[in-house]
């Protein structure tokens, strides 16, 4: 078996704006960085399909789905964009693009489960980690691994499962959707104080929240993922792991002000390597969240999938 890697034509067609930084180049720097680096070979790459309503519905409130589905909708038909929020803005390519986010890891998380891959990574966008149940925000539409960490325990019936988010900036949607789920036990770092502002009281026992203060550096963090997240991962022995990989926390990242490098990542993929080799026969799914400076993304990118296909 391979690293299956899901992504999508339609997930370049969302577009923000000029100057946004979550855009369709994000994913050239990724696709660019996997080829130059040879890794390419090493992937199992497969289209995302479009993802389902009643999928979206196992974290996303019905009202909320049935209003964003007639917006976006409707800015496709009519080609202008729309903005959301003051960060969150649509165009004619982001009802696709939002459903082949989701599609990508709902058939990630299936190809994992029937074992047609090991594990898989999903470069995919518009991002998902700060949609809570029922609103967009922070470049967010819906909830890509709370749903398909819910699809696997909805659809697919497993009993537990982990989210881990190591982006830079807190998770506040995910953290909405799945407090007090205790089927989900969900890990997470982030600078504080920082966009969203939210996390350093966390919303459930089932949440290891890691508020991090500027410049923190790789080692510092190491420790106290050592210290905090892993403890309560082998107690908690999920079936499987979500990773929310956001690359924001880069040293080269303006969207932050955290310290870490490629080794960095590669050093978390390992041990989350770990819990799922010792609890979830290897079972890991993986979707893009962040990560702005184009270089750094592509290197961390690969960094973090050259480990999941052990190359």
């Amino acid at each position: 078996m391979s690293t299956a890697f899901f992504s999508h034509a339609d997930c370049h067609a969302h577009d923000m704006g000029h100057g946004h930084p979550e855009c369709p180049e994000r994913l050239d720097a990724i696709n660019d960085h996997l080829i130059a680096s040879g890794i390419d070979i090493a992937v199992d790459r497969r289209d995302a399909p479009l993802g389902e309503i009643s999928d979206i519905e196992l974290a996303h409130s019905h009202s909320y789905v049935s209003e964003l589905r007639e917006f976006l909708q409707q800015v496709a038909q009519s080609g202008e964009r729309r903005s959301l929020d003051p960060d969150t803005s649509c165009n004619a390519g982001t009802w696709a693009a939002a459903l082949r986010s989701v599609g990508a890891a709902v058939a990630a998380t299936d190809a994992v489960l029937d074992g047609s891959a090991s594990n898989a990574f999903c470069a995919i966008r518009p991002p998902g980690h700060h949609a809570t149940r029922g609103q967009t925000m922070g470049f967010c539409f819906f909830n890509n691994v709370a749903i398909a960490a819910r699809h696997a325990l909805d659809v697919r019936g497993l009993e537990r499962v982990a989210i881990i988010d190591f982006d830079v900036h807190h998770g506040n949607g995910t953290e909405d959707i799945v407090a007090g789920d205790d089927r989900i036990l969900m890990c997470s770092f982030f600078q504080h104080p920082l966009y969203p502002y939210s996390g350093a009281v966390p919303l459930g026992t089932n949440m290891v929240n890691l508020p991090i203060p500027p410049y923190t550096r790789g080692p510092e963090l190491r420790d106290l993922i050592l210290a905090n997240w892993m403890p309560r991962l082998e107690a908690f022995r999920p079936q499987m792991v979500f990773i929310s990989a956001g690359f924001d926390a880069h040293r080269e990242d303006d969207l932050g002000q955290l310290g870490l490098v490629e080794s960095d990542y590669e050093w978390m993929t390992l041990q989350l390597m770990g819990v799922a080799d010792r609890h979830a026969e290897g079972r890991i799914v993986s979707c893009l969240e962040g990560g702005y400076a184009l270089s750094a993304l592509g290197r961390s990118v690969v960094a973090h999938v050259r480990t999941l296909a052990g190359v």
